[in-house]
């Protein structure tokens, strides 16, 4: 902290120049801290002067970071962020209630989740859970979270990560809908009504559902969020993709059924990750743990329902 100190000509520079950075405007950054714009941009100059650099391109319209601005920037953010994090954890231990937030996606939350938290609360009834959602792909930092669902390929410098489970997908159907419009004759697979699509889908399915041997043409629906295309699934709408993180609570539950019994299994692995830089919370493991526990659990149920599917095999070959 010495070191520190001596680096800069005051610490007040650091929240300055974070508000600059964030505002891309002296002048917003001088309402937030209640000084005048010239004191703020006499601080920055001040600063580039003692480090010897310049932090800001000045613009008639704002300021834009540096190279090296966005260097100084981004290690001030992810700093204020953990002293943030400690503070509400003093406050939140204080009045006996721990807040921990989750990255994750709206499928999961809504389709996992959601309908097992009872369960949730009954094991943690001190916990205020909160969500950051992505209605698209799994992906984004984690700094400002305790814990995110992403498909990475394990722990690296700056985070810690707990395998789930490989991605695995298999398309899916109400068993009404099965009925309906799937059925085999003379060993192909006729297939009619809906596809229910992801827009931007990785890995993309648009093809998988093209009609077999006396097949009508297939309609579809698509949607941006998953949560979405999973709710048309339950509703009969037609046949979607599911990512198996997502869908065991309905599998499991039978709303959902499997349209084929074909998995369709990638090269990537869900995790639950959290930032290095952020305090050590005990309860952050105990969900992390948590959770991994009760997926697991569907999963077991859904591989004995369906054992055709070889989905015991195909986590054995996981990491």
């Amino acid at each position: 902290m010495t070191s520190l100190r001596r680096s800069l000509p005051s610490m007040n520079a650091l929240f300055t120049l974070e508000a600059a950075a964030r505002c891309g405007n002296f002048s917003r950054a001088a309402d937030e801290l209640n000084v005048t714009p010239a004191a703020v941009s006499r601080m920055i100059s001040r600063v580039e002067e003692h480090l010897g650099i310049k932090l800001f391109y000045r613009m008639p319209s704002g300021a834009a970071l540096t190279e090296e601005g966005k260097l100084l920037f981004d290690s001030i953010t992810r700093g204020f962020t953990g002293i943030e994090a400690a503070i509400r954890e003093i406050k939140d231990r204080q009045n006996g209630m721990e807040t921990v937030t989750l990255s994750v996606s709206t499928g999961f939350t809504t389709h996992w989740l959601m309908p097992r938290m009872g369960k949730f609360k009954a094991a943690f009834p001190s916990v205020d859970l909160r969500f950051q959602l992505l209605n698209g792909p799994l992906g984004g930092p984690v700094d400002d979270v305790d814990l995110g669902m992403r498909f990475v390929s394990g722990s690296d410098e700056r985070h810690e990560a707990v395998f789930v489970m490989p991605e695995i997908l298999l398309p899916i159907c109400t068993p009404l809908y099965l009925e309906q419009h799937i059925r085999e004759e003379q060993g192909a697979e006729v297939v009619a009504g809906t596809v229910v699509n992801l827009s931007n889908a990785q890995p993309d399915w648009s093809g998988l559902f093209s009609p077999r041997r006396g097949g009508e043409a297939l309609n579809s629906l698509i949607f941006s969020d998953y949560a979405v295309v999973v709710q048309a699934a339950l509703l009969g709408q037609g046949v979607a993709l599911g990512w198996l993180n997502v869908v065991a609570h309905w599998l499991r539950t039978k709303a959902l059924v499997p349209a084929r019994l074909d998995l369709m299994k990638t090269e990537r692995l869900c995790h639950l990750v959290r930032a290095r830089a952020r305090p050590h919370r005990p309860i952050v493991y105990h969900i992390c743990d948590w959770i991994i526990s009760e997926l697991h659990e569907d999963l077991a149920e859904i591989a004995k329902e369906y054992p055709m599917l070889n989905l015991e095999a195909e986590l054995r070959r996981s990491p």
